[in-house]
C-alpha cells in the first residue's frame, strides 16, 4: 500500500460528535479517493465481559457501516475493533493512516468542554494529521452537516519552513473539493517582527515585511495547485485568535502542531492548543 492509498481513519464511540466526525471522514475519503476504516476502540477499563464488549462493538460498527454508506455511497469501509486506551490505539494505527478523524467530544465529554482528552491526546501524539471535528456554528443533532455552506479551506502558517506539512495537507485539501479557496493565514504583531529581525518600531514596514515572509513561504504551491484558489492574508494580532475566528466560516481549519508547547507540559504549541480548543469548525492538526 502507498501513502497515497492509505486509509481515512474514522474512532466510532457512539456520540452524537463521532457520528459528526463519520461523516466528515467518510466524504473526505471520497473526495481523496481513498479507503476509509472505522474504528471503535473498547476501553480496556470497561467494566463488561468480553463476549459483550464484542457484540456491542459489532452493532455500532455496523450501524457506522450504514450511516457512511449513506454519506458516501461508493465506499466500502472496513473495521475495527481494538481493545485499548482510545488515544494509544488511534496513534498506533495513524501510523499507517492518511488522517485520523475524532469528534470533539466522546460519550464522557462533559458537555462544558469543547474538546476532549482522547481528542487532544491523539492530536498531540500521531504521526499523521488528525482532523477534530466539532461546529459551535448551529443546534447540536444527528443529522448531517450541510458542508457546501462552508467552502473556504484556511491554513495557518508560521514564517519558516516548519509550514511546509501544513501547507500540503491544506493546498491537497482544497484541491479534493472543487471551487474551495484556500486561505493562508499569518498572524504577526511587533513583537513577533522583532524576534525575526525585522523592523521594531515602523508598524508599515513590519506589515511588508511579514507579507514578503508569507509570499516566501507559500511561493512554489501554486504551480503545483494552479485549480486551487489562493488569499494570502498576513494579519496584524493574534495568530490563535485570527485562526479561531477564521473557523467559523470555513470547511477545515488546518494547523500545525509544531514544537514549543512541551516545556510547558502540552503536546501542541500554545497556538495550536488555543485553536483547537475554541474553533468553531473542525480543525486538521499537521505535525511539523
Amino acid at each position: 500500500m502507498t501513502t497515497h492509498d492509505l486509509p481515512v481513519i474514522a474512532a466510532v464511540d457512539g456520540s452524537t460528535h463521532s457520528r459528526q466526525a463519520l461523516d466528515w471522514a467518510a466524504r473526505e475519503a471520497a473526495r481523496r479517493h481513498l479507503p476509509l476504516l472505522i474504528v471503535h476502540v473498547r476501553p480496556l477499563t470497561r467494566n463488561v465481559d468480553e463476549e459483550t464488549g464484542r457484540h456491542e462493538a459489532d452493532e455500532l460498527l455496523a450501524e457506522a457501516v450504514r450511516r457512511s454508506e449513506l454519506v458516501a455511497p461508493a465506499l466500502r469501509p472496513s473495521v475495527l475493533a481494538p481493545l485499548d486506551f482510545p488515544a494509544a490505539a488511534l496513534v498506533s494505527l495513524g501510523r499507517d493512516a492518511s488522517m485520523v478523524v475524532v469528534g470533539s467530544r466522546g460519550l464522557g465529554g462533559f458537555r462544558s468542554l469543547m474538546i476532549g482528552s482522547n481528542s487532544l491526546a491523539t492530536a498531540s501524539m500521531a504521526s499523521c494529521p488528525v482532523v477534530i471535528v466539532q461546529d459551535g456554528r448551529s443546534d447540536e443533532d444527528d443529522r448531517p452537516e450541510d458542508e457546501e455552506a462552508y467552502s473556504d479551506i484556511v491554513a495557518g502558517v508560521a514564517a519558516d519552513e516548519s509550514s511546509e506539512a501544513v501547507l500540503e495537507f491544506a493546498f491537497a485539501t482544497a484541491a479534493a473539493r472543487p471551487g474551495a479557496r484556500l486561505r493562508i493565514v499569518h498572524g504577526w504583531t511587533m513583537f513577533s517582527s522583532m524576534l525575526a529581525g525585522g523592523p521594531v518600531f515602523d508598524r508599515e514596514s513590519a506589515q511588508g515585511s511579514a507579507e514578503r515572509g508569507l509570499a516566501e513561504v507559500t511561493s512554489g504551491w501554486q504551480e503545483r495547485y494552479p485549480q486551487v484558489e489562493v488569499v494570502r492574508e498576513p494579519v496584524n494580532g493574534s495568530a490563535s485568535r485570527t485562526l479561531v475566528t477564521a473557523s467559523a466560516t470555513a470547511a477545515l481549519t488546518v494547523i500545525g502542531r509544531r514544537k514549543g508547547g512541551e516545556a510547558l507540559g502540552l503536546g501542541l504549541s500554545p497556538v495550536a492548543q488555543t485553536t483547537v480548543t475554541h474553533a468553531l469548525g473542525p480543525v486538521a492538526v499537521v505535525p511539523c
